[in-house]
């Protein structure tokens, strides 16, 4: 998911995972390595696309359990890449 985050002012690219139960970890950890790399791959189109190498972005995981009870939970810049997006 892309979005926004008018208050920081920040365009957001955004993983869901959610998961019944913590059973086998949070759901944040689902996000492997290799998914963070398609994630970077795809915003690194979507910044293309946009033409705007000023735009400050950032990683979010949004994690999602089921049970015992729901819970939502934001992590912010989640990850991050070492190079530079635009090159």
């Amino acid at each position: 998911m892309v979005c926004r985050d008018r208050r920081a002012k920040v365009l957001v690219f955004v993983e869901v995972k959610t998961r019944t139960t913590d059973l086998f970890g949070d759901p944040h950890e689902a996000v492997t390595l290799r998914q963070q790399e398609s994630i970077i791959r795809a915003a690194k189109e979507w910044l293309r696309m946009l033409d705007d190498q000023d735009i400050s972005y950032r990683f979010d995981i949004v994690e999602v359990l089921m049970e015992p009870q729901r819970q939502v939970r934001l992590i912010r810049g989640a990850f991050q890449i070492p190079e530079n997006i635009y090159f």
